[in-house]
């Protein structure tokens, strides 16, 4: 355990109430009150690459720890990748109770064995394709391919796949590669389900992309989240995620100049997963936490942020709802698939795009 967590975890213990009370009013789901008694007397959940800025995990932890007194949180932000590295590292002593993570790294850690079964509140709620069958990993919330137009620098907002081909959107698009980039592997697929495609016919979001490319109407690809060169206007449509152009018009200033449109023929949700750690120091806490993000009030939580829930049905509040309204085009991705399809999108895309 790196020094950091140690000194986290020694003051978060030091914090907790010699006597906790029950939290108050009914159980969010059967045997809650069991749990926490059990979550309790562990005192600790420590939770890996949930850093608060992101997906309104800030949020998540303020509720949990007000709703369980005497159940501290700590936390970090690695990353998805090196999460999984982390817990390889770890197995033989396990520091993480639980781990989130791009529904990819989570096929990796189950591929490398340092996750366990855990099938939380709503898990059965969850499309298959949004969830690992025993339950060693399962999405708690989709980020949506959209297009982030900044209305100073676009004279008519596109509202289709179709739309961004025309001559007047010249110079104007940047996306993420999809060799280095797992958004940019998302945007396939997004342009995939936009022209007729599908999880097993990849190749019409190539073609696409091909075909927007000869139009000569790309700006640019990317090798990061190019969000602060939107922010400053130097891009005028991003094909990126819903969540950063809600949080560029409600948080950071761009309002009423950015519109934030899923294209009307079809989208991609990316999945985003988390796992209970294989052996983890708190079983029940851990258990806790993962329950907690998974019901109908967790899951509303993480709409507050942006992202939309996994589990379908779930009521957001009006002034949510509105920001987020109902898009019934955006079709959930296949992780297993998606994975195994990498290859063939980088070569393809490369063909398509480079001629190489």
């Amino acid at each position: 355990m790196g020094f950091k967590i140690k000194a986290a975890v020694v003051a978060a213990l030091s914090l907790v109430p010699a006597t906790a009370s029950a939290f108050d009013g009914p159980e969010l789901y059967q045997g809650e009150q069991e749990l926490y008694g059990k979550a309790r007397e562990e005192g600790l959940v420590v939770s890996f690459d949930t850093g608060p800025t992101w997906a309104n995990w800030a949020a998540q932890f303020k509720n949990f720890k007000s709703r369980y007194p005497g159940v501290e949180m700590v936390y970090n932000d690695l990353g998805s990748a090196a999460t999984v590295v982390a817990l390889d590292k770890a197995r033989n002593r396990p520091q993480a109770d639980t781990a989130y993570y791009f529904a990819g790294s989570a096929l990796d850690a189950v591929e490398k064995d340092v996750v366990a079964p855990f099938q939380p509140v709503n898990f059965n709620e969850l499309p298959d394709e949004l969830r690992e069958k025993d339950g060693k990993w399962f999405a708690i919330h989709k980020l949506n391919v959209a297009f982030l137009v900044n209305k100073k620098l676009v004279k008519e907002t596109p509202e289709s796949w179709a739309d961004i081909l025309k001559p007047e959107y010249h110079n104007s698009i940047v996306y993420l590669d999809p060799r280095s980039t797992g958004q940019g592997q998302v945007v396939v697929f997004a342009a995939a389900f936009g022209n007729g495609g599908s999880m097993d016919d990849i190749e019409p979001g190539i073609d696409f992309l091909g075909r927007l490319h000869k139009a000569g109407n790309v700006l640019r690809t990317v090798g990061a989240t190019p969000y602060a060169q939107f922010l400053k206007g130097e891009i005028p449509i991003w094909i990126g995620y819903e969540n950063d152009g809600l949080k560029a018009k409600y948080k950071d200033g761009m309002g009423d100049d950015i519109d934030v449109v899923i294209p009307k023929e079809a989208s991609a949700a990316a999945p985003y997963a988390i796992s209970m750690v294989k052996n983890a120091p708190n079983p029940s806490a851990a258990k806790l936490w993962l329950n907690y993000i998974m019901t109908d009030e967790g899951q509303a939580t993480f709409a507050e942020g942006f992202v939309r829930p996994s589990v379908p049905g779930v009521k957001l509040s009006a002034d949510v709802a509105e920001k987020m309204p109902d898009a019934p085009q955006i079709r959930p991705m296949d992780i297993v698939k998606a994975t195994a399809l990498k290859a063939a999108i980088d070569s393809g895309w490369s063909k398509a795009v480079l001629g190489n």
